[in-house]
């Protein structure tokens, strides 16, 4: 109980910090707002564009409901349903003749929802024939040239017949008539804020579609690049979609143009709740009842109903979500206090400033010439949006390059490991083979040269004669010759060898007036060995010295054939050395223990066992004809001489 009772008192004294905390994070970012809500209102005040008031014809006569009374000109008419009767303005401008050198215009800023202008009865300008100048919130500028046959000197008529349809008043902003040169420029400033802007933005947002839906479909699990790829879709379909001119009948895309604001406007939120990591509530989904029950409407119902539910339902959905959207950004930058909240959360304060212009615009509390700037607003946040998402992925990809720079060097630090293990085992694997070869070089010598030089010393102890000793010498620098021919690197091309061994082989025979036949069956003679090392060469040499020297010393042969030859076997091609006597023979097995016989015995299994070591087959048939050993080369040969066993 005393522990609790220690911890409530902590818990308690929490709870102030913290809200202090939220303040001072909270108060800073209102008084931004503040801010960009002041900085908005007067940019929208300073964008107005300056139109040539010198040719401004403002006083008219209009006529609407059958009733005729003067007007001045920007005017607002009563909203109709109906193109029958619609208003009509009669006004007069002066036309000098001095100036019809330049050509005269008429110009018109701003209007609803279309018009009809006439000069002296000739009609010269008629909106309808543009379906971009007949959207309500492109604030579409329209000039078009006066004939100079219609033009008077003096007093000139002109009549301007104002259709409009829906459930907002007409307006009819000032007519400028007057030189082309003098009304050019403001009609080109209008269309570029106007017209060339908006159409700028909305392919913007059409690229950013693509990019988002290609994320998306790459990464299902962050619906966030989807939901904001529909909502950037609606947009577009709403920009680029030509909406219906009466006196046309309205198509059914009327009610998705009309339905899109809303939707995408809630679909903007569901972005924003699941770009801060925020799980979507239930009853968010309400935010498309309004958008959905306007495009229903508008399938099902006549013209007027879609355009009403749509003022009534519509707009105030899109403030709402706005609303909406501006609590969710400034809860994210109260909690994460990151860049991209601040960013989305600027540029949604813009809009939503902007909507409410906008909605004090269409309720006549404020006069602003009926320009309409929410559309245009809403491309800021998009770009706030994207850069949002920019900045998240710029992030994510610095630390990927961050990890990837942390493997890089990790993966250096292990190869430089792995380069000077690979150097030691390597200087192992020296050592070892260069043990191996000098215990294989000394045991050749031991096994060759020591014998021989041993039984110079017995026969010269023994005061032998002199040609015994010599005899024993030359076999001695024989042996010596063979382990030093071993020694060269032939790369494997055994033919190399057996050429040195050919030349040895024919001065032993020759004292003893024995004939040597060399004969390479085959056309590449042997087959080339990579694998093979200087003790394979000296035991097969050692093998046919056996042979040779079996045919001077037993056989009393007077013809040694040697043939060289390759076979293809299953698995590979291999090598044949034949060496073929006809001596007298002997016999190869028996009971005989005559000291030729035992010596003839031995020297069989040496030459057995040398074949054996060599990974060889030796075979040895031997008769009244002559003897013949076949030694059939291996494939491959080992790679260590107790490979045999």
């Amino acid at each position: 109980m005393s522990e609790i009772a220690a911890k409530a008192p902590t818990k308690a004294a929490l709870k102030p910090a913290r809200r202090r905390l939220l303040a001072s994070r909270l108060v800073p970012y209102l008084l931004l707002q503040a801010l960009i809500v002041i900085v908005t209102i007067l940019g929208i005040r300073l964008l107005q564009p300056n139109d040539p008031e010198d040719f401004a014809v403002s006083d008219f006569s209009a006529r609407e409901d059958d009733l005729t009374r003067p007007v001045t000109l920007p005017h607002f008419t009563s909203s109709r349903y109906s193109l029958a009767d619609p208003p009509f303005y009669i006004g007069a401008f002066a036309f000098r003749s001095g100036d019809a050198a330049s050509g005269w215009s008429v110009f018109l800023p701003r209007f609803s929802n279309a018009v009809e202008v006439a000069v002296n009865g000739v009609v010269v300008l008629d909106s309808r024939r543009d379906a971009n100048a007949n959207r309500p919130d492109r604030n579409t500028p329209q000039i078009a040239a006066i004939p100079a046959s219609l033009l008077r000197e003096g007093g000139n008529e002109i009549t301007v017949r104002l259709f409009v349809w829906g459930p907002l008043k007409g307006f009819l902003d000032t007519v400028y008539v007057g030189p082309d040169i003098a009304l050019r420029p403001a009609y080109e400033t209008r269309t570029l804020l106007f017209v060339t802007l908006p159409v700028v933005f909305s392919a913007w947002q059409a690229i950013l579609a693509v990019i988002l839906a290609i994320m998306w479909l790459m990464r299902r699990h962050e619906p966030v690049y989807g939901v904001l790829a529909a909502a950037m879709v609606l947009g577009v379909v709403q920009a680029f979609a030509p909406p219906p001119v009466p006196p046309a009948a309205v198509s059914r895309l009327a009610a998705v143009l009309l339905a899109s604001a809303p939707i995408e406007s809630a679909l903007i939120v569901v972005f924003g709740v699941l770009f801060f990591g925020w799980r979507w509530p239930r009853y968010g989904t309400l935010l498309f009842v309004p958008g959905i029950l306007v495009f229903v409407v508008g399938l099902i119902g006549g013209p007027p109903l879609p355009r009403i539910l749509f003022l009534v339902l519509g707009i105030p959905t899109v403030g709402l979500c706005l609303f909406l959207m501006a609590c969710v950004t400034a809860t994210a930058v109260v909690r994460r206090q990151d860049a991209a909240s601040f960013t989305i959360g600027c540029a949604v304060t813009i809009v939503l400033v902007c909507w409410v212009q906008d909605m004090l615009t269409v309720l006549e509390i404020v006069s602003n010439d009926r320009i309409f700037v929410s559309r245009l607003s809403y491309s800021a946040m998009l770009v706030a949006i994207g850069a949002g998402l920019t900045w998240r992925f710029a992030r994510a990809l610095n630390q990927v390059d961050s990890f990837a720079g942390q493997l890089v060097t990790r993966v250096r630090e292990a190869e430089e490991r792995l380069k000077a293990s690979f150097a030691r085992e390597e200087e192992r694997a020296r050592a070892a083979a260069l043990a191996n070869e000098r215990t294989r070089l000394m045991r050749d010598l031991h096994d060759g040269l020591g014998g021989q030089l041993v039984s110079i010393v017995a026969l010269s102890e023994r005061g032998s004669a002199g040609a015994t000793i010599t005899d024993a010498a030359r076999a001695a620098l024989k042996d010596l010759r063979l382990v030093i021919d071993s020694m060269d690197d032939i790369g494997g091309d055994l033919m190399l060898a057996l050429g040195s061994w050919r030349e040895r082989a024919t001065a032993q025979l020759r004292p003893h007036d024995i004939a040597l036949d060399w004969r390479v069956a085959t056309p590449q003679g042997l087959p080339l060995h990579p694998e093979l090392r200087p003790w394979h060469v000296i035991q097969i040499v050692r093998i046919l010295d056996e042979a040779v020297t079996n045919a001077v010393k037993h056989a009393q042969a007077r013809h040694v054939a040697v043939t060289i030859e390759t076979h293809d076997g299953g698995l590979g091609s291999y090598g044949v050395i034949s060496v073929t006597d006809d001596g007298r023979g002997f016999a190869l097995a028996g009971h005989c223990e005559a000291a030729g016989a035992r010596q003839t015995a031995r020297g069989l299994r040496n030459m057995r066992s040398r074949a054996a070591r060599c990974g060889a087959a030796l075979d040895l048939s031997s008769d009244a004809s002559g003897t013949r050993v076949r030694l059939q080369l291996p494939q491959r040969f080992p790679d260590s001489d107790m490979a045999a066993g």
